[in-house]
């Protein structure tokens, strides 16, 4: 086995372990946590959840076959299958993210409106759509054989067709599906995101004059409480920075090289080097570990609801804890049988 391939091998071990751990997390979590389930977004990231989730279980480890064994690993029908989830659960997952961006668009530019514009309804019918478009160019490719073992891309997934035909209509549907999935989900993050950003940082300058005029006013402040200040606010205009342009940038990076290549493969005769076709895949599916930090587990919401699972879980194990409870039970049934005692004593009238 060749330096390459053990270093992607590792690679996509770490992804799906990664994937696999930091999904289960947040389906935990929405089950633990009634807020959470309230939520309109709740039902977004659900779905996105048990796409990555399935892509994990199925898509992934047969990559990581394939670049172990560099051989076509299952038989041709189970490999139509995985090709299929492949592409279903890849275009679901990109829809949702574009659902979740125009959800926090709403809920920034619009915070007094929005219970009324977004509700579990219109979630719902947006989830429906997601599923119908996915479905829709999924199953094309499937009937007219389209799906199977690639190579270059050592995994089950779409391939050329061998007439010349089929290699054009082959193209235009590839060109599709990556306008109507990638680029359309890009273009959509790019706009809602971007309008995010602009509302969150005119909020900033609000209140950066509000904090500038309270510094003003006290003239006997310290030094040191102004540098504070200060440095807060340039860290809350970072900070909303950072958070648009990693739920942009992430989604970028992960699947730009893999469309490209896709894109370009259907005009160049020219093989490409495997490694580059096993990496862009790899890209893809680290999207998929990604989504549970991006959306989910980094916010207060997910952190808390963790750290109670957590507390719970060590207030169950604990032995202590468990010799506490049986202590505080004894001296609660004392204090019962004294009162049963004082009130038998009592005399009666």
């Amino acid at each position: 086995m060749h330096t390459a391939e053990l270093a992607l091998s590792l690679l996509i071990v770490v992804i799906i372990v990664v994937s696999l751990l930091s999904n289960v997390l947040v389906l935990i979590c929405f089950l633990y946590s009634a807020e959470i389930r309230k939520q309109v977004p709740g039902l977004f990231i659900l779905n996105l959840t048990f796409c990555n989730l399935l892509l994990s279980a199925s898509s992934m480890p047969l990559t990581l076959l394939g670049v172990l064994s560099n051989v076509h690993p299952g038989g041709q029908i189970f490999c139509q299958v995985v090709g299929f989830l492949d592409t279903f659960l890849t275009t679901n997952s990109m829809l949702s993210m574009a659902a979740l961006s125009i959800d926090r668009w709403v809920a920034v530019v619009f915070p007094l409106s929005y219970h009324s514009r977004i509700r579990h309804r219109d979630a719902v019918i947006a989830l429906a759509y997601t599923w119908v478009h996915s479905l829709s160019f999924s199953v094309a490719p499937a009937c007219l054989s389209w799906v199977g073992y690639h190579q270059l891309y050592a995994s089950c997934t779409l391939c050329n067709g061998r007439a010349v035909n089929a290699k054009t209509q082959f193209a235009v549907y590839t060109v599709v599906l990556h306008s109507l999935t990638f680029l359309l989900v890009s273009v959509v993050l790019c706009v809602t995101y971007l309008k995010v950003l602009k509302v969150a940082r005119f909020h900033c300058k609000r209140i950066d004059v509000i904090t500038m005029q309270t510094i003003l006013l006290l003239v006997d402040i310290h030094p040191s409480v102004r540098q504070r200040c200060l440095e807060e606010q340039k860290r809350r205009r970072q900070r909303a920075t950072r958070k648009i342009s990693t739920f942009i940038g992430t989604f970028v990076v992960c699947f730009t090289p893999y469309v490209i290549t896709r894109i370009v493969e259907l005009f160049v005769t020219e093989p490409f080097n495997p490694y580059w076709g096993v990496l862009c895949k790899s890209l893809v599916y680290s999207k998929a570990a990604c989504d549970p930090f991006v959306y989910s587990l980094l916010r207060h919401q997910y952190r808390k609801t963790c750290s109670d699972i957590i507390n719970r879980l060590l207030k169950h194990s604990s032995p202590n804890n468990y010799g506490h409870q049986q202590e505080n039970g004894k001296i609660g049934r004392a204090k019962e049988n004294v009162k049963d005692g004082e009130v038998e004593a009592r005399p009666t009238n």
